[in-house]
């Protein structure tokens, strides 16, 4: 039987401002390079998907900024997608957006072509540390987004935030989550700052300026999280995913369930049936080999039965539900116990997973500690 392709990420990789903290694909945002990305991220879909009113479940617009590009542009995207594939039937359609850089008339765009889930980059409720994050968004503009997305009957709205960031102490999160959490949304995603390559933080990391939180500190904040969020009744889900129920990211739940989804545009990656899908990231040459070649492909990297378990397990693992070994027995016709059985007993006796009638589960300390424990799961 053939394998079913239900989800698409699809990359808009322009901002008008770069964040110190993000590595992320993404160049400054023009309207030349913008209309010329757009018209090869046409090609592009039109490569994979030939066929008009392809049936996906969901969608996931992100970036960069998706709603830097103009009306026009914006408009130009929906109307892509429309023609390749059958909104009517897409279950979740998230598009990012930041506080501040959508107006009405781009509210009223996504909310006429079948928008129904907004991802919102927050990242903290403090001025002065949106300023060193690099964000030209302060906190006035996110309480006027968050009205203006309620005006156009936007309630499915994730909240975006980051802690253990630089001169972050344990009190100014807990503030910060308070104030974010006041607005009542129904999912918000939290998650530690990463140093990662190639961003400002990364440098000053290098020359030792940037002055992070403790790691005392940081289990702190996330215990806190943990406890506001149940205290609020939205449920953890997920190690940095929380939701009230009936709200869990649909498009995310298929990364973490490990199925297949397309991934269109400069960067983005796809996972089909045996291989992950990589595209270029420099933006003349994806527009380049998007407009002149088959696919924008960088590299192909063959996915067998060995990194399908790998996958499986990192991020079955991720979801506070565990990973029910039943699963494994059904993907892959074999007990996960005859490949898994010495890492699951040795992590268990560490209490770092926990074994409920053949789910597993990360324990608190599993959570903390998760690198270490998906490390585990590397087969030799």
């Amino acid at each position: 039987m053939m394998a079913k392709i239900e989800s698409a990420y699809i990359h808009i990789p322009f901002c008008k401002q770069m964040c110190h903290y993000c590595n992320f694909v993404k160049y400054y945002y023009t309207e030349k390079r913008a209309t010329e990305y757009l018209q090869a991220l046409e090609k592009e879909i039109e490569a994979y998907l030939p066929e008009n009113n392809h049936k996906l479940r969901t969608i996931y617009i992100g970036g960069g900024t998706p709603t830097a590009l103009n009306t026009d542009q914006l408009i130009y995207l929906f109307e892509i997608i429309h023609k390749k594939i059958d909104v009517s039937q897409i279950e979740e359609f998230t598009i990012e957006v930041n506080p501040g850089d959508i107006n009405e008339e781009k509210t009223k765009i996504l909310k006429d072509y079948g928008v129904n889930r907004i991802s919102f980059g927050v990242q903290v409720m403090d001025d002065s540390m949106l300023k060193e994050l690099g964000r030209i968004h302060r906190v006035e503009d996110v309480y006027q987004t968050v009205d203006l997305l309620a005006k156009n009957h936007f309630h499915n709205i994730s909240l975006d935030l980051i802690y253990a960031l630089p001169h972050q102490t344990v009190e100014h999160f807990e503030k910060s989550l308070q104030e974010a959490l006041s607005f009542q949304l129904p999912h918000y995603s939290t998650y530690a700052l990463q140093i990662e390559p190639k961003t400002v933080f990364y440098k000053k990391h290098r020359q030792g300026l940037l002055h992070r939180p403790k790691e005392d500190d940081e289990v702190a904040m996330y215990n806190i999280l943990k406890e506001m969020m149940a205290a609020n009744g939205i449920e953890q889900y997920e190690i940095s995913n929380f939701a009230k129920p009936g709200f869990e990211s649909k498009h995310n739940l298929t990364y973490w369930s490990n199925e297949y989804y397309y991934g269109f545009g400069a960067g983005a990656s796809g996972y089909l049936p045996g291989k992950r899908i990589s595209n270029v990231k420099p933006l003349p040459a994806y527009v380049d080999k998007a407009l002149h070649e088959e696919k924008p492909i960088l590299e192909i990297d063959t996915v067998g039965i060995k990194e399908r378990m790998e996958e499986e397990m990192f991020l079955g693992l991720r979801k506070i539900k565990g990973y029910d070994e039943r699963t494994f027995q059904r993907k892959f016709g074999q007990d996960i116990r005859s490949v898994y059985g010495k890492q699951l007993n040795e992590l268990k006796s560490q209490d770092l997973l926990k074994d409920e009638q053949g789910v597993w589960r990360l324990t608190d300390k599993g959570m903390l500690l998760e690198n270490r424990v998906f490390a585990e799961f590397i087969l030799n």
